[in-house]
């Protein structure tokens, strides 16, 4: 049981605890939103994990060969969606930056905590290196007595705490950065560096193949 909770514990950070495209925009979501909308989000990054947990801790040594041909695609794909929030969000801060009143409307229309969460549920979900690295963490720590079921559930549910702890964590920075920069030249600023942040991402997602 204890073994269980630690090697839960260790795989939720350390799938975390990387700064990557998904902690960068939930940092500059919660910047230009609120606590609360930034919170959702950050639990929807660790219910994904949570999900890849259970993925890799039921599926076992069978889990990565089946990956394996699907990796290089799904990769593809997630870069796109990485380059369109990082478009999308440069374009927002932009327009907003240029022309406040007509966008207060329509342009700065914040996202619901339940549509942050989905969509921080997908765009987490796009990386099969996640999943991939679970299974590997699985099988690096399996001992010739397969796991029961109470065994698999903490370590499910250690991995998804140690992740939602990391998220939240973010969001709250997120927060504070929303508000110490409150003029608009520090709120593009902040969406620009983000975009190209994320922008970056995803380019080495392509040429390297990373997470």
């Amino acid at each position: 049981m204890t073994a269980a909770l630690v090697a839960g514990l260790l795989a939720g950070y350390g799938i975390a605890l990387p700064v990557g495209a998904v902690a960068a925009y939930l940092v500059a979501l919660t910047a230009r939103t609120s606590l609360r909308i930034g919170a959702a989000a950050a639990l929807g990054v660790a219910t994904a994990d949570g999900l890849y947990a259970l993925v890799a801790v039921v599926g076992g040594s069978s889990l990565a060969p089946l990956l394996a041909p699907a990796a290089a695609p799904l990769r593809l794909v997630s870069a796109l969606v990485l380059l369109a929030l990082a478009a999308h969000g440069t374009y927002t801060a932009v327009r907003r930056h240029r022309r406040p009143q007509a966008a207060a409307g329509a342009v700065n229309t914040p996202p619901g905590p339940l549509r942050a969460y989905l969509g921080l549920v997908g765009i987490t979900l796009l990386n099969p290196l996640t999943v991939i690295y679970f299974a590997a963490l699985v099988l690096g720590t399996r001992t010739a007595e397969a796991p029961g079921v109470l065994e698999q559930a903490v370590f499910v549910l250690a991995a998804f705490t140690a992740s939602a702890s990391w998220q939240l964590l973010l969001a709250g920075g997120g927060a504070l950065l929303g508000r110490a920069l409150t003029g608009p030249r520090g709120r593009l600023g902040t969406a620009l560096a983000a975009g190209a942040l994320i922008t970056a991402f995803a380019i080495d997602l392509l040429v390297r193949g990373g997470p």
